[in-house]
């Protein structure tokens, strides 16, 4: 068994895949009309045939139960840039106790993106600032291996 892609059902593939590729920079790889695959394994499915696929028309948006997680390499040029595309946030840009910086924020169709500091970004951050690889490891609850990698 092997998981090959989540599947977002949307209301306007087109404004769908325009929100993907201006905000976060995905492009379409494969493209069968009522379906689209994204680059990095997301794939878009309109609303329409879902409703056939499944056998209702009971589909439920909004629901905050699921999200689609990213990681980004330097966060602090993608907040500045996501800031200037109107999404709605789910919460402002926090950190969590290990150090890792995220930001959550909707899709056109209210699915939760997560955008979060790539760990090897955390663990060189924390590197930077002058804490040493045992404090790092502390503070990110790491094994102290993960934070020697990361100075490679």
């Amino acid at each position: 068994m092997k998981l090959k892609n989540p599947l977002l059902v949307v209301t306007d593939i087109d404004q769908s895949v325009e929100f993907y590729k201006t905000v976060l920079g995905l492009h379409v790889i494969m493209d069968f009309g009522a379906n689209k695959t994204l680059t990095g394994g997301l794939a878009l499915q309109t609303l329409e045939t879902y409703k056939e696929f499944i056998g209702t028309a009971e589909i439920r948006f909004h629901s905050n139960n699921f999200e689609i997680y990213f990681e980004e390499d330097d966060f602090d040029k993608f907040t500045n840039r996501l800031q200037k595309c109107g999404v709605e946030y789910v919460h402002p840009i926090k950190q969590h106790a290990w150090g890792q910086r995220v930001v959550r924020f909707y899709d056109p169709d209210r699915h939760i993106i997560e955008v979060g500091e790539n760990m090897n970004a955390v663990c060189k951050r924390f590197l930077d600032s002058g804490m040493t690889p045992e404090q790092v490891a502390k503070r990110m609850d790491v094994p102290i291996k993960f934070v020697k990698k990361c100075m490679r």
